[in-house]
């Protein structure tokens, strides 16, 4: 076990420390190259941040000298203010912020603390990235710095004359101008010459030197005791060293900055982008991508792509509703349903055990409801919606690659990410790396690390069953409810008397809509309670890299919203109704609650009812969540911090303090809000045409929503790399291969399409409608039942039996009484079957052979993004050959000098024998 023992509580993502030793076998780097406490003595002298006042410029962005940029913000509490009763803890905290001062200065940032001009307790401490410091960070985190512009144009006229078309749904080219493209390459300290040409203060952005000063402060020390050594901005903000650390914002958001220097990025980004008026506007993705990281732009340019898409959907769904909603009144089994002398004759079986008989025709408004999404235009939608998610998914990785050339992150792999320094922490067990065969520090053994995650399967199954239990509960419900509403809804008295209902309410419809929204509260409860359990799960693996532990916690969280959200829709697709068994002997659950039934029409109307609650809820809930939580901390925070009012207005940094800080985890749940979404848009869009529709109004509302967040009430986030979506482009796919199955099962199973489809094809002719035809489908898929077949357990004397009434319909494929097989699935249910199964079959195989040809077909990489790959990489091995060759031949003209004058020499010396000798 090695001598020192560390403790580590950041959790950056930008170097690995464990492989410190490998990066050094590339490049020999001088002692106080080391980015860690490796190159810090364990005595620091005693630096402290020079104390200035404030000098009422409250837009500069810079230290007091007007030179040295502000790059990073700490704000911390004075301890000289605090009572007496806490001056032990005081002086504790202060010790470990000046030694943790000291060794940043000691690493070669520099520091300046101003005191707050509205809070007399408050300190900013200013920090500020000197360029050799800056050099060579940016060789550590492998930034991408430019060699020479893009000289590859290829744009047709065609695409010029699209651009001028579009040129009103862009942001003003005036005030965000488009960015020369350059081909770029890693930065290297000793390739300086390699690069373009650019001064001090434009070579890095302020986004590289915020993410260099955040990655010196996650590593520097802050308390050594003994062997101990504990280290990380993470842990000092978390025991209350420091309130904030934050990168600055450039300016207001809503006003420039007075410094002619500033470039107004963030007033430019609500301006043109957060502004609610810009919501028909395309996003300035590489101003998002310069101010905010690529994490971020990589977000926002997937949300704008899949917004995009979902239009064309959104038109198909559109056009699948209004149909439906053209034939309600004039398709044949509406009308069937709704005829008195067909619907109005047909006296139905109860559908629980104290139910009273009831009228088929009591569902009229119900069957012309379910028209308009159960109708011949969803089996098209649906196969549309199977090849629009492969087409979606295929251009978006197209995209995604084209945005990871532009955006230098094509070469920011695994290999170069570093591992979080809570890992590097809690390394104590020796092992040698397979892959290198060096040495190095795990933080446990094999049997510990299946025990954690053994500890975290089991977590996460104890947590689906407890949803599952909640599925139950739910069912419970219905159960009960169905079986309370039958009872007061029904009018005891004369035969035309037996509608249960009043008005349009039935109990099938009340029972779903209230079943719904209790099961959407259940939703949001668990969701709240299970997101702290993942988190502490995840932390407890103790994953390696950010993107390790990211990954771990997206596949907890979404299993656990998967079956949170999509199980009571599973249920009313694929089981409610489906084991009911018939009249005489219905199923019973746990013995005591009879199995529910779908109403006439089926459960499709009910799946619609429960989609329509689950979509709608969760956007209305999760926008107003995101606009009025955010707004009321802030002005609660700053009538709490603002202890002294004065007419002075304060400097940026400390209006930056009064924002609220953006969470590790809140692009994580951003992105797990729109997966959700994109699993009800694709999962159930046969049962819900305007499903895409709905999502395409939501996303364009979330998009201004989320911009304006972070633009306006949230601190300035702190830049990170990304290559691409991470774990959530897997998940996708996985949601775009069950969705084929999904729509085929609701079609076959849910839906009457195949049934009818059966009836028209096959029964129609058989039972004397002459040609193909619809007419009689609804007799036909009602079975008749003899009242007098009815047990004391199934109907009680306390339901009305209607006079004269002997026989009662109820839906289902089974023979009549009095039959030698009575009450058994007839011919015409297995004739059915055979068609559902065939269905699910053929537009499986179908769907998913359209799938890889599509997938085949479009290639994951452009040949234009192809052809700049390999310009890029040739330019860089050439520039950086020919400086090598350049630095060769400086270092041997000395050498060829010295050869060259010694060679004269002994030519004269020769010379001058020659003349002795003659």
């Amino acid at each position: 076990m090695d001598d020192n023992i560390l403790e580590m509580d950041s959790d950056n993502d930008d170097f690995d420390e464990s492989r410190l030793g490998m990066i050094q076998e590339e490049v020999v780097y001088p002692e106080e190259f080391l980015p860690t406490y490796y190159a810090i003595k364990a005595e620091v002298s005693a630096k402290k941040a020079n104390l200035v006042e404030y000098n009422n410029q409250p837009d500069s962005l810079f230290f007091n000298d007007g030179v040295r940029s502000v790059d990073f913000i700490l704000v911390y509490e004075d301890e000289d203010t605090k009572p007496f009763d806490k001056k032990f803890t005081c002086k504790r905290r202060k010790k470990r912020r000046e030694y943790f001062e000291g060794c940043l200065m000691k690493m070669g940032l520099e520091l300046e603390a101003t005191p707050s001009v509205h809070n007399d307790n408050l300190m900013y401490v200013k920090v500020h990235v000197p360029w050799e410091v800056q050099r060579t960070y940016a060789e550590v985190l492998h930034i991408k710095i430019p060699i020479e512009v893009n000289d590859h144009v290829d744009r047709s006229p065609i695409w010029d004359l699209f651009d001028w078309i579009t040129k009103h749904f862009k942001p003003n080219e005036k005030l965000i101008k488009k960015e020369v493209d350059h081909y770029t390459a890693p930065y290297q300290k000793h390739h300086h010459e390699c690069f373009l040409k650019m001064d001090k203060e434009r070579f890095f952005t302020p986004s590289m030197r915020s993410r260099m000063a955040n990655f010196i402060m996650c590593r520097a020390p802050y308390e050594i005791r003994g062997n101990v050594k504990k280290f990380g901005i993470t842990k000092l903000l978390n025991t209350g060293v420091y309130k904030a650390a934050y990168p600055p914002h450039d300016s207001r958001f809503n006003v420039k900055s007075t410094v002619e220097s500033c470039p107004n990025e963030r007033y430019l980004l609500y301006k043109e982008w957060a502004h609610p008026k810009n919501f028909y506007k395309t996003q300035p993705l590489d101003l998002i991508r310069k101010y905010y990281g690529e994490k971020i732009g990589i977000y926002f340019a997937w949300l704008g792509f899949y917004t995009k898409m979902l239009a064309f959907a959104s038109v198909v769904g559109l056009a699948c509703f209004f149909y439906g909603y053209h034939i309600q009144e004039n398709s044949t089994w509406s009308k069937e349903v709704c005829d008195p002398d067909i619907g109005g004759k047909i006296v139905m079986c109860p559908q629980c055990d104290l139910c009273n008989y009831w009228i088929l025709n009591s569902t009229c408004d119900t069957s012309k409801t379910l028209t308009i999404f159960d109708h011949f235009g969803t089996l098209v939608f649906a196969v549309f919606m199977a090849v629009w998610v492969t087409v979606f998914l295929e251009f978006w990785k197209r995209y995604q690659s084209q945005l990871e050339f532009e955006w230098d992150t094509v070469e920011f792999l695994e290999q170069q990410e570093p591992s979080r320094p809570e890992y590097d922490a809690a390394c104590v067990y020796d092992t040698i790396n397979p892959v290198t065969g060096v040495q190095e520090k795990v933080p446990f053994t094999f049997c510990g690390r299946c025990f954690r995650i053994s500890i975290g399967i089991g977590t996460v199954l104890f947590w689906i069953v407890l949803i599952l239990a909640s599925i139950v509960a739910i069912i419970i419900y219905r159960l009960a409810v169905f079986f309370s509403l039958s009872i007061k809804l029904k009018n005891p008295g004369n035969f035309t008397t037996l509608e249960p209902l009043k008005e349009y309410v039935t109990p099938q419809m009340a029972t779903s809509v209230t079943a719904g929204l209790i099961n959407f509260v259940v939703i949001m409860i668990l969701n709240t309670l299970y997101e702290r359990v993942a988190i502490w799960i995840t932390d407890f693996e103790l994953p390696r890299t950010r993107t390790d532990y990211e990954n771990s916690l997206t596949l907890k969280m979404f299993l656990f919203q998967f079956v949170n959200y999509y199980s009571s829709c599973f249920y009313i697709a694929f089981v409610k109704g489906k084991i009911v068994g018939h009249p005489g002997q219905p199923v019973y659950i746990l013995g005591k609650y009879r199995n529910e039934e779908c109403d006439p029409g089926g459960c499709l109307i009910e799946l619609t009812t429960q989609l329509a609650i689950i979509m709608g809820g969760k956007a209305i809930w999760n926008n107003i969540q995101e606009v009025l939580l955010p707004w009321v901390k802030n002005l609660i925070f700053r009538y709490c911090t603002r202890v002294t009012p004065k007419k002075v207005e304060p400097p940026r940094w400390e209006q930056d303090f009064e924002l609220q800080p953006f969470t590790k985890l809140g692009l994580f749940y951003e992105y797990l809000e729109m997966v959700i979404q994109f699993g009800f848009v694709t999962l159930f869009v046969a049962s819900f045409p305007l499903a895409p529709f709905l999502a395409l109004v939501n996303n364009i509302i979330e998009i201004r929503v989320d911009a304006w967040k972070m633009t306006t009430q949230f601190r300035r986030i702190l830049p990170e790399k990304a290559r691409d979506i991470g774990a959530w482009q897997p998940i996708l796919q996985w949601i775009a291969i069950l969705a084929v199955a999904t729509n085929a099962m609701i079609i076959a199973f849910t839906s009457d399409i195949i049934p009818r489809l059966v009836y028209y094809w096959s029964f129609s002719v058989e039972e004397g409608y002459g040609n193909h035809s619809m007419s009689g489908f609804i007799n036909s898929s009602l079975s008749y039942f003899n009242t007098d077949d009815f047990s004391k357990a199934t109907v009680t004397d306390a339901v009305e039996r209607p006079p004269n009434i002997t026989i009662c319909r109820y839906r289902d494929f089974r023979f009549p009484p009095g039959h030698p097989r009575q009450y058994q699935y007839n011919m015409h249910y297995w004739h059915v079957i055979a068609a559902k199964m065939a269905f699910i079959i053929v537009v499986e195989h179908v769907a998913y052979l359209t799938k890889f040809i599509l997938a085949s077909v479009i290639p994951d990489i452009s040949h234009t993004t192809r052809e700049h790959l390999k310009r890029e990489r040739y330019l860089t091995q050439a520039i950086i050959h020919e400086v090598r060759l350049n630095l060769v031949s400086k270092r041997l003209k000395p050498v060829k000098d010295d050869l060259s004058s010694h060679m004269a020499r002994n030519d004269n010396d020769n010379d001058e024998l020659e003349l002795s000798e003659y």
